[in-house]
């Protein structure tokens, strides 16, 4: 009875919303969804309404829609949770979560520094910098797409020649040089850019977490500027924050 009440007062959307979380619930990791037309039959929405409805659930990282291949119920075992209070690579997080990660596709570009990334690095516009993008892969699967942007005189497209596995952070570190000292960054969910989205294998305009970073050395420099897109369903992020002082009343 109490059942029958509840439904009776759902909007259509709720109802919708309520029909697919259960056969996410119930399917298996990486089971395929039918596809877009066959399920707004069976639901009896409109492709607009569905595709609304299953945004929600791509964004929480339960669902992952792959380009030209269909809609998949995400493997959560696999989902990198971690805090941001450390800076770490991916791969030094891998290890400690023991999952297996891989280097995909890797492009390395020179550019020219336009006006925001030459005030960023505090250098002069059309200054040489190298672009260092490659995806991360989780059990084989694209997972994210990583863009380091660093002055030529930090980092060589030479240095990446061998045994490079995806970290310029690792890199840095085991150089030594320069001297690391802090990274500041924003975290947001943005759609997925054309370049990003055919990356992982998504659609154009996928919900994304996006982190956007300034990594400093000793002295306050910024040697490198970074752009991390995480697909949420293999990925968990959170922060620890202290309770501050009560303020004067």
């Amino acid at each position: 009875m109490a059942e029958e009440s509840r439904e009776t007062h759902e909007s259509p959307f709720q109802r919708l919303q309520r029909e697919l979380g259960e056969m996410i619930a119930n399917a298996h990791p990486g089971e395929k969804f039918p596809t877009e037309p066959d399920l707004a039959r069976q639901m009896k929405v409109s492709r607009s309404t569905l595709r609304e409805a299953m945004r929600s659930f791509e964004t929480q990282g339960l669902l992952l829609r792959k380009q030209g291949s269909g809609t998949f119920k995400a493997d959560t075992s696999s989902v990198f949770d971690s805090g941001l209070e450390v800076l770490e690579s991916l791969e030094t997080q891998a290890g400690r979560l023991g999952l297996g990660i891989s280097m995909g596709n890797l492009e390395l570009e020179p550019l020219l520094a336009d006006q925001k990334l030459a005030d960023i690095f505090g250098i002069k516009k059309n200054a040489k910098l190298l672009c260092v993008s490659r995806v991360i892969c989780v059990k084989d699967q694209p997972a994210a797409f990583l863009q380091d942007i660093l002055p030529e005189d930090i980092l060589t497209a030479q240095e990446l020649s061998d045994g490079f596995t995806g970290s310029v952070l690792d890199l840095l570190i085991k150089r030594g040089d320069p001297p690391l000292d802090q990274s500041s960054a924003e975290i947001k969910v943005i759609p997925a850019p054309h370049v990003v989205a055919r990356a992982l294998d998504i659609q154009r305009g996928e919900s994304l977490l996006m982190l956007e970073a300034d990594l400093l050395a000793q002295g306050g420099r910024v040697i490198d500027h970074s752009y991390s897109w995480f697909l949420p369903g293999f990925f968990r992020f959170h922060v620890n924050r202290k309770i501050g002082a009560i303020g004067n009343q």
